[in-house]
């Protein structure tokens, strides 16, 4: 087996990047790739690519940025003690990362493999030119790869002859869509009646915002206002890794046209909020949202893009409505499943890790309380 490393996905061939994706994601297609690669400077890529006798096995997708140790403990539950060790381990200031996956998606996005990989043999290879790329980065901290749902830790959990350590992320929230319902109203009928009442109460209580359907001129047009109501969300959230320039959004609309889709929302002919999505064969995959939280309680624009989201799973016909991370107990209110998902971590130098390894054991998520909201 063979290990290239690539800075650009210019460097890699189509049959490649084929071979790799035989489920045909949109996340390992040349054209989402590029999008995040050109639009956002501040992340150092890489693309690890691995090959049997000439034959693609895989792509590892590396990110390398620098990030607080206070974003990255902010949602994780530790006692004091054991955070003021891993603050005493990490320098108490900005670190640097290498992530492999992709720092602006939450699921199994960092690593394709081809359709008769031996994938075992393959994540040795990938956590040998991980080691690898981690001797040349200077300064590094950590290594962090994300993420595996329960099913992938059959092979993912040879990252531990790394150094590694699995540690529990918070989970995708999914909501499955029957093929009964066609219309908003029918995926309301299966609710019990609590939650239908918060369902229609979202919608009454947001009737004053303009929903408009974003093009990739409007897009273009407000981009600033976009990105600011992004940042709102940013500054809410209990993680975030990095900050996506939506320069991405503007390169995603022209390669995904209808499908990637971005509603933003309107008050008094003022932008105060917005969703964004991706369809992903079968599947709608809720990407960033942004908006004016001094708005959200008096017109519930937070709880209307919630419903909008189911809205636009039904139009686009997909089974399955992926809701990403954060916010898990009022997306169960509305039918989310948790989707569990694994990473894992190490500290670059060999004996801090094994000094911290203890430390990472000891790292849980925060709990939420699921709610069971259908009939």
């Amino acid at each position: 087996m063979t290990t290239t490393v690539h800075s650009s996905i210019e460097h890699l061939d189509n049959d490649f990047l084929e071979l790799i994706n035989p489920n045909k994601s949109a996340y390992f297609s040349r054209d989402l790739l590029y999008s995040f690669e050109v639009s956002n400077a501040q992340v150092d890529i890489r693309y690890v690519c691995i090959s049997n006798n000439n034959i693609a096995q895989a792509l590892a997708l590396v990110q390398i940025i620098e990030l607080s140790v206070d974003v990255i403990l902010k949602n994780i539950k530790v006692s004091p003690f054991f955070r003021k060790i891993l603050n005493a381990f990490f320098c108490n200031d900005h670190i640097k990362i290498m992530f492999c996956g992709n720092i602006f998606l939450s699921g199994e996005h960092g690593i394709s493999f081809s359709e008769n990989c031996n994938k075992k043999n393959t994540v040795l290879q990938i956590g040998k030119a991980l080691d690898n790329i981690a001797k040349t980065t200077r300064p590094l901290h950590a290594i962090f790869i994300k993420d595996f749902e329960t099913s992938a830790l059959e092979y993912a959990s040879d990252f531990e002859h790394f150094g590694f350590t699995n540690i529990k992320v918070e989970p995708n929230m999914l909501i499955s869509l029957k093929p009964e319902w066609r219309t908003f109203e029918d995926y309301k009928a299966a609710l019990k009646s609590k939650y239908r009442v918060k369902a229609n109460k979202a919608d009454s209580k947001s009737k004053a915002l303009e929903v408009r359907i974003f093009s990739k001129k409007d897009v273009e047009l407000f981009k600033n206002e976009l990105q600011n109501l992004y940042q709102n969300t940013i500054d809410n959230a209990n993680f975030n890794a990095q900050v996506l320039d939506l320069n991405t959004y503007i390169k995603l609309k022209d390669s995904y046209k209808d499908n990637f889709i971005v509603w933003s929302y309107f008050l008094d002919d003022k932008i105060v909020g917005f969703l964004s999505a991706l369809k992903n064969k079968n599947q709608l995959d809720a990407h960033f949202i942004g908006l004016n939280y001094s708005l959200n309680k008096s017109h519930a624009i937070y709880p209307r893009i919630l419903n909008d989201y189911i809205r636009l799973g039904l139009e686009k016909k997909v089974e399955i409505i992926n809701l990403g991370r954060t916010a898990s107990e009022i997306k169960s209110t509305i039918g989310a499943q948790p989707l569990e998902l694994s990473c894992y971590i190490k500290h670059k130098n060999k004996f801090i890790n094994i000094l911290i390894k203890p430390f990472f054991k000891k790292i849980q998520i925060k709990s939420f309380k699921q709610h069971s909201s259908f009939k």
